[in-house]
């Protein structure tokens, strides 16, 4: 995207104090800290608190490729979160299947973490999960 009557040299120097002024490196990448800077590309997918997120919105990396590895499309994941346009999704799988092996490994560790978190919450008021389970074979929901 070369200006008209801009020497090539001097957009490379544009782009490079936008960039620089923004946080970027010049390519489209986040500058987080050295290990993180090439996985997290600024145009659909950010890292915020160590995880990863659809840039500028609430919905989480893992809800895109937990809909996608169980074999719901694009579209349908589109449609399950209105707040995301089909391009924020193809580009969110897009950046799954670039990163797999990274980001396999950060999906393992979310899920242990959730894991040790959901047996703490138990162990902390059995009481209130043992109402649970009683009023849901009182009351079986239809799945």
């Amino acid at each position: 995207m070369r200006a008209a009557g801009r020497p090539r040299d001097l957009n490379a120097i544009a782009e490079s104090r936008r960039c620089s002024e923004a946080g970027l490196i010049p390519g489209g990448l986040r500058a987080q800290d050295d290990s993180q800077e090439d996985l997290v590309s600024t145009a659909y997918v950010e890292q915020r608190d160590g995880i990863y997120m659809v840039s500028g919105t609430r919905v989480s990396l893992d809800s895109i490729v937990y809909a996608f590895l169980s074999g719901q499309s694009a579209e349908s994941i589109a449609q399950a979160f209105p707040v995301l346009t089909l391009e924020q999704v193809y580009g969110g799988i897009a950046f799954y299947l670039a990163h797999r092996n990274e980001l396999d490994r950060y999906l393992d560790a979310r899920r242990r973490d959730f894991e040790m978190q959901r047996e703490a919450a138990r162990n902390a008021d059995p009481m209130f999960y043992q109402k649970l389970a009683d009023a849901r074979k009182r009351s079986p929901l239809v799945r």
